[in-house]
């Protein structure tokens, strides 16, 4: 920092603080500073410069969202005697990692209801209560008194399988009865004779007939264990192959997001985000899917008619250690942090540890013992009370002014 004789100590300061200096002064004669008895002139060129300062500070305060506060150090940018011209507190520079947030909201519950479809005919038996759950091997209804269990996977039953079947069902039945317990055949996409073999003991435990043969009315496939959340046959009711017999959902909590298509660029699958819960506990979550197919709410989708917003659906698990925090939480809004940009292994130090320099830019005040200094500095990211800083001969640990 470049210092003229004839400034003091105490004009540094006042060039190193943040508020307006506009105001007059009165001096003993009752004229005021800046002033001459013709009338008002132009600030000094050191005034303007300390407004200007100022204005760079606030536009650092809009960017970064926390306050650069205000303090003079008492220093001119050179090394303080002894003893002297130190700041009220100081803090260290950290060499670590900076990241900013993008907040976005969803909605906590069990994802969106699916119909679940089965093959059989006859009539309904029994169904299911509400709200419950169904793992693979239980029932998903009966009819005509004949139980039909629920297998995983995602290709639906379309067709018999028997001994000399090959194909992706067949694999899937093959894992469905490893996963049970009846084994004895290879799990692949051939249905052997040891696979019929299997499906016999299988079908014995059911209490049906032993065919050894698997048809689609005997199974109802999902791609995991279902909520049960309505009920779309009734007892009584006659069923005819395809009908919808339940809605469901998951069984596991996830945030449902209908984000912004213009933020698409901001999540992947697989990344790490935080969800603010109602009652203001944070649970890590993992983005487990991002809409490819952006879809128009609030309006008709027609260019340039309605106030919709394009939208891409975005869904979040729980990560399991925080599941725990999440209580009865069922529909409810949500807040979900978002990384949006992210600094890896850089210094930095508290945002109120910027100084505005007379000559433009910032710098910060570096403490060693009982002697201070003011280098410049350049600033990178601002997040989470931190700003990115660099600057000649400065590293971790070393020690900053601030205010106490």
């Amino acid at each position: 920092m470049t210092h003229t004789p004839e400034s003091t100590d105490d004009e540094t300061t006042r060039m190193h603080q943040f508020p307006s200096q506009t105001d007059p002064v009165e001096d003993p004669s009752g004229a005021s500073a800046g002033r001459s008895p013709d009338g008002p002139q132009d600030a000094p060129p050191r005034r303007r410069r300390a407004r200007t300062t100022a204005a760079l500070i606030a536009l650092a305060v809009v960017l970064s969202g926390a306050g650069v506060a205000a303090y003079g150090f008492g220093g001119n940018g050179e090394k303080s005697e002894k003893g002297s011209g130190l700041p009220p507190a100081t803090a260290l520079v950290t060499r670590s990692d900076l990241a900013q947030q993008d907040t976005v909201t969803g909605s906590l519950g069990y994802g969106d209801k699916q119909p679940l479809t089965s093959g059989a005919s006859g009539t309904v038996t029994w169904l299911p209560k509400l709200g419950a759950t169904i793992k693979q091997g239980q029932n998903v209804l009966q009819a005509d008194g004949r139980p039909i269990p629920l297998i995983y996977g995602d290709t639906p039953l379309y067709r018999e399988l028997r001994a000399g079947t090959k194909g992706p069902d067949v694999a899937e039945v093959e894992r469905a009865l490893a996963a049970l317990g009846y084994t004895g055949f290879t799990a692949d996409e051939e249905y052997s004779d040891q696979t019929a073999a299997a499906v016999k003991r299988w079908q014995k435990h059911l209490g049906v007939p032993q065919s050894g043969t698997v048809k689609p009315a005997d199974l109802v496939v999902a791609d995991g264990e279902i909520r049960v959340t309505g009920q779309e046959a009734k007892k009584g009711q006659t069923l005819q192959p395809g009908s919808p017999v339940l809605t469901y959902t998951g069984t596991s909590r996830l945030v449902a997001i209908d984000l912004d298509a213009k933020k698409q660029k901001l999540v992947r699958r697989g990344d790490k985000v935080t969800v603010v819960l109602p009652d203001g506990a944070h649970a890590a979550g993992t983005i487990t899917s991002v809409g490819k197919v952006a879809s128009t709410e609030g309006g008709d989708g027609a260019p340039g008619e309605g106030d919709g917003k394009t939208v891409i659906k975005v869904t979040v698990q729980i990560d399991k250690k925080d599941r725990g925090k999440l209580g009865s939480y069922d529909g409810a809004p949500v807040d979900v942090e978002i990384t949006s940009a992210e600094k890896k292994n850089v210094l930095t130090v508290p945002i109120s540890a910027l100084l505005a320099l007379s000559e433009g830019g910032y710098g910060v005040q570096v403490v060693k013992g009982s002697v201070s200094s003011t280098v410049a500095v350049e600033t990178g990211m601002f997040a989470n009370g931190r700003v990115e800083i660099t600057g000649a001969g400065l590293k971790a640990g070393d020690k900053v002014g601030v205010p106490r």
